[in-house]
């Protein structure tokens, strides 16, 4: 693992440089131990495709401070209890109104509208993180014959339960907002939920299946 400082209050951990199943599983590991460990100099803990970002306050500790206590604390990690992946089927309506990207996607990849939604529901993905809005899935891997750009200009506005994809990856937006990705179909399952904790429906090391409506 590499320890570097991230900005003024943060600590970025980094186990690996390539997006896979092996070093997610380190993430997801060490960040359960870390919420395992409910330390009050800990504000807060962002998983990532190959890193954990630790935000720290600086009243209570430093960043060599706490960098020597959690390495000192790594001895409990292999004892720690990890959740089970939940998998989750999401429903989609594909193409259309649902889905105005899948015509792009086709002329790129040379698919029909078929086999690009045969594609994108014959893998089970995994959560490699949530971000960008509460409760955004990052999911892959995407089949390498799905890999399309991202837009070149972002829209303004892409509909709450868009599903999209970009290069090796899928998701699906838990809320209206804009957004650079394809957009392929849309979901009406509710992925964030502030009322009712845990809030997001989906976390790190999840897994999700999309079947076609």
């Amino acid at each position: 693992m590499d320890w570097t400082r991230y900005g003024e209050e943060g600590i970025r951990i980094v186990f690996g440089k390539a997006i896979n199943a092996d070093v997610h599983e380190e993430v997801r590991q060490y960040y359960f131990f870390l919420k395992s460990l409910d330390l009050q100099e800990i504000i807060d803990i962002i998983p990532s495709f190959t890193s954990c970002i630790i935000y720290f306050n600086s009243r209570l500790t430093s960043f060599s401070t706490l960098v020597s206590l959690l390495k000192e604390k790594e001895k409990g990690l292999p004892q720690t209890q990890i959740p089970a992946p939940v998998t989750h089927t999401i429903p989609v309506m594909y193409g259309g109104q649902y889905g105005p990207d899948i015509e792009f996607v086709c002329s790129y990849s040379g698919l029909t509208a078929d086999e690009v939604i045969e594609i994108h529901v014959s893998t089970v993905y995994t959560v490699f993180a949530v971000g960008f809005l509460p409760g955004f899935p990052y999911l892959g891997t995407l089949d390498k014959r799905l890999f399309v750009p991202r837009l070149e200009t972002p829209r303004l506005k892409v509909n709450e339960g868009s599903v999209g994809i970009a290069q090796l990856q899928t998701g699906i937006y838990s809320f209206e907002s804009p957004g650079g990705w394809r957009i392929i179909g849309k979901t009406d399952v509710k992925l964030f939920d502030y009322t009712e904790a845990p809030y997001s429906l989906l976390k790190i090391g999840d897994r999700v299946r999309f079947v076609p409506l």
